[in-house]
C-alpha cells in the first residue's frame, strides 16, 4: 500500500461513510421542485466502463448517465454504476427504485428533495439541485437482466462543498473555505475526527493535497505514525504564511517545506505533525 493509498483509507470515512439520514417529518424523497435551467438531454441508457485507477475521468466513465447528468463546479467526486440489485429487491415504481438506492449503498449525499429531471419508458433520471444545478444525479431502470421492478442503474455526485452547508453541517462534514469566504473543494483541503472504530475519534486530520496531518492531543496514534509530536502552544515560525483556507475559528498556516500544519486558532498556535507512510488501525 503506498502513502496516499493509505492515508486515503483513513480518511475517506469523513467524506462517504456519513452518517445515513431518513427524510424528516416535512422532507420529502421526491419534490415536484423548479424545472432545471439547463435539464440533461441526453441517453440516458450509456454503457459503462470501469478502469483500474481513481481519476475524474474514471469516474465519469464508470457512472454512465449520471455523471454527464451532474452540473459540479469543479470535478465529479463519486459516480458508481451499474448499481446492481438482488431479485425481489426491485419495485413498483421508479420513486421505489430511488428509495432502494439509499437503501442499498447508503451514498452519504441528501435523502431528500430529489426532482424527476427526465423521464424515458424504462428508465427515469432524478436530480439534487442546488441554485438550479444538478449536484447528484442518479438514474433508476426497469427489468434489468434478472432483476425485476425498478431499481438504480448509475449515480453521481459533485464534491461534498457543492452541496446545502445546512446538510454538510447536519453530517459532520468539515468544509473549509478561502480568503473571500468561498467553500473550497475536499479534493484541495479537508479535515474531520478520526474513526471511532480505530478509538481516534479525539484526534483530528487535515488532509491537504498529497499530505495528511493530525491533531492528537492525548498521543493516541502511534509515535511512528508521525513524523514529530502535536505541540498544542506552538510559535508560528517567521517564514510560515497564511494559506486562506479557514474552518469555523481555525486558520491554516504552512511553511515551504509543509513539513506541519500550523493552525492559529482564538488561544494560540498549535502545530499538527504530518503522518507517515501506510497509516491505518488494526
Amino acid at each position: 500500500m503506498n502513502e496516499r493509498a493509505g492515508i486515503r483509507g483513513v480518511l475517506w470515512v469523513l467524506l462517504v461513510a456519513m452518517a445515513a439520514v431518513g427524510c424528516g417529518p416535512g422532507e420529502d424523497l421526491v419534490v415536484e421542485g423548479t424545472p432545471a435551467a439547463t435539464p440533461y438531454d441526453g441517453p440516458l441508457n450509456i454503457p459503462t466502463k470501469e478502469l483500474d485507477e481513481y481519476t475524474p475521468r474514471a469516474t465519469r466513465l464508470a457512472s454512465g448517465a449520471a455523471g454527464r447528468a451532474l452540473e459540479c463546479a469543479g470535478e465529479i467526486h463519486v459516480g458508481n454504476g451499474p448499481e446492481g440489485w438482488s431479485e425481489g429487491d426491485g419495485g413498483e415504481g421508479p420513486q421505489d427504485g430511488l428509495r432502494l438506492y439509499f437503501d442499498l449503498f447508503d451514498p452519504g449525499v441528501p435523502r431528500a428533495g430529489y426532482r424527476v429531471e427526465r423521464r424515458e419508458t424504462d428508465r427515469v433520471l432524478y436530480s439534487y439541485d442546488v441554485d438550479g444545478r444538478t449536484k447528484v444525479a442518479v438514474v433508476v431502470a426497469k427489468d434489468q437482466q434478472g432483476r425485476p421492478g425498478w431499481g438504480p442503474e448509475t449515480s453521481a455526485s459533485c464534491d461534498p462543498s457543492e452541496l446545502p452547508a445546512s446538510y454538510t453541517d447536519s453530517q459532520g462534514v468539515e468544509i473549509w473555505t478561502d480568503r473571500g469566504g468561498d467553500r473550497v473543494s475536499t479534493t484541495r483541503v479537508r479535515s474531520g475526527a478520526g474513526d471511532d472504530h480505530c478509538d481516534w475519534q479525539k484526534v483530528h486530520f487535515l488532509h491537504l493535497g498529497d499530505r495528511t496531518y493530525a491533531r492528537d492531543p492525548e498521543a493516541l496514534l502511534e509515535p511512528g505514525m508521525l513524523t514529530a509530536a502535536y505541540n498544542g502552544a506552538a510559535e508560528m515560525p517567521a517564514t510560515a504564511q497564511d494559506t486562506g483556507y479557514r474552518y469555523q475559528d481555525w486558520r491554516l498556516w504552512l511553511t515551504d517545506d509543509r513539513r506541519t500544519a500550523y493552525v492559529r486558532t482564538p488561544d494560540g498556535v498549535e502545530a499538527w505533525p504530518r503522518l507517515k507512510a501506510n497509516v491505518a488501525c488494526k
